[in-house]
C-alpha cells in the first residue's frame, strides 16, 4: 500500500499500473528494500521520475525493516510521506476510519458543500465531519472516483453525477484558461531525471565531463551537486554514480 501511494505522488496511474507489480517483484518486502543499494532502487524506479521518492522509500524499509509503524501519526514523521499518504495508508491497508484529501477529494467535497473546489485543509475538515466509522476506504475511493471520472477539473460531467442534486456548484462551474507552465523540455527537473538515467547505465559511474557530455546540459555540474546533497548520487575517484 505504502508503494502505490509513494508511486502515485505527481504521476498518472497508467504509468504507475505496470511499474508497480514489477516493483514489488524486484522488492517483496521491507526487508528486501532495505537490503537493496540505493542505485539498485533507483534502476527499479526507472520512468516514474521525482526520484526524491524511491530514496524516501529506502530510506523507511532502512529504519524499519521488518513492519511499518502502526500509527497515522507515526506514519506521517516517516521520510517523504506527509498527512495525506499516512491517512491514505491507515484508510487503505488498515481500515481506519481517518479524515485526508487529496485533489479530487478537495475538488468533490468543496463543490458539493462550499460551491467551490476547497482548499485541503477545508477538505480534510469536511472529509472529518463526513467520514463513515465503518468502510471509510469505499467512502474515500468513491470520492476519488468521482473526481476523476465526473466532477472533472474543466469540464465536469453534472448531468451523470449521483449527487448533483445537492451541489452547490451545479451549472456553476467556470472553464478557467489552461494555466501556462515552463515546458518541461528546459526544467531542472528534466535534467536532473537525465543525469539519474545516464547514471543508471553507468554501474561504474561517469566522470564529471562525460556525463555532461552525455546530457549536453550546462546545468549538469550544479544538479549533480544538489543529487549528492540529497543523498541520490556519490562521487568516488572522480566518478560520479548512485548512491549505494
Amino acid at each position: 500500500m505504502l508503494v502505490s501511494e509513494v508511486m502515485l505522488q505527481q504521476t498518472q496511474v497508467s504509468r504507475v499500473l505496470p511499474a508497480y507489480p514489477a516493483f514489488l517483484r524486484r522488492f517483496p518486502t521491507l526487508a528486501a528494500l532495505s537490503r537493496a543499494t540505493l542505485a539498485d532502487v533507483l534502476r527499479a524506479w526507472s520512468g516514474l521520475g521525482y526520484n526524491r521518492r524511491p530514496r524516501d522509500l529506502h530510506r523507511i524499509a532502512r529504519l524499519h525493516p521488518r513492519a511499518l509503524p502502526t500509527t497515522r501519526e507515526a506514519l506521517d514523521l516517516l521520510p517523504g510521506i506527509g498527512s495525506y499518504t499516512a491517512g491514505a495508508v491507515s484508510c487503505f491497508s488498515r481500515g481506519e476510519s481517518v479524515a485526508f484529501a487529496d485533489t479530487n477529494i478537495r475538488r468533490v467535497l468543496g463543490r458539493l458543500l462550499l460551491g467551490r473546489i476547497a482548499t485541503e485543509r477545508e477538505a480534510v475538515a469536511l472529509d472529518e465531519q463526513l467520514v463513515p466509522t465503518r468502510g471509510a476506504d469505499r467512502w474515500h475511493h468513491a470520492l476519488m472516483d468521482l473526481g476523476a471520472t465526473v466532477c472533472l477539473v474543466r469540464t465536469p460531467r453534472c448531468a451523470a453525477c449521483p449527487i448533483a442534486a445537492d451541489c452547490r456548484s451545479r451549472g456553476r462551474v467556470v472553464q478557467a484558461a489552461p494555466r501556462r507552465q515552463a515546458a518541461f523540455a528546459t526544467s531542472d527537473r528534466r535534467v536532473r531525471g537525465r543525469i539519474v538515467a545516464e547514471l543508471r547505465d553507468a554501474p561504474h559511474g561517469l566522470r564529471l565531463a562525460e556525463l555532461r557530455h552525455a546530457v549536453g546540459d550546462a546545468r549538469v555540474a550544479q544538479l549533480t551537486l544538489k543529487l549528492e546533497d540529497e543523498g541520490l548520487l556519490s562521487r568516488r575517484r572522480g566518478r560520479v554514480r548512485l548512491a549505494d
